[in-house]
């Protein structure tokens, strides 16, 4: 079986598509958009689901929705020309540090 942080990075990397091609929907009017993102959310949801049962579901989730914003926010900035400060770098670089630690609280033994 794949390591879960393998499954779990293709959970963040099919949600982050999802979130990118949302304006496409047009607020779900376009029906093959709604599907693909729709679909895609789900199948995240499904890998999220898998992960768990691997890892636990505090680190999962810190990662999924960590990583997963802070993807977002970089491929808004990069992609969709969304605007980018110091404010927004420090609360990500925040973001991504809570995950980090979070992760290697769990890691130790106890």
């Amino acid at each position: 079986m794949l390591s879960p942080f393998v499954v779990l990075f293709a959970a963040i990397g099919i949600e982050v598509g999802a979130t990118v091609a949302l304006p496409r929907t047009r607020g779900f009017h376009d029906l093959p958009w709604s599907v693909l993102v729709m679909g895609a959310y789900a199948l995240s949801i499904w890998l999220l689901a898998v992960v768990v049962r691997q890892m636990s579901v505090s680190v999962a989730y810190a990662v999924w929705s960590g990583l997963g914003t802070a993807a977002i926010a970089a491929v808004g900035a990069l992609a969709l020309g969304e605007r980018m400060d110091a404010v927004k770098l420090t609360a990500l670089g925040l973001i991504i540090l809570g995950v980090v630690v979070l992760n290697l609280h769990t890691a130790s033994p106890r």
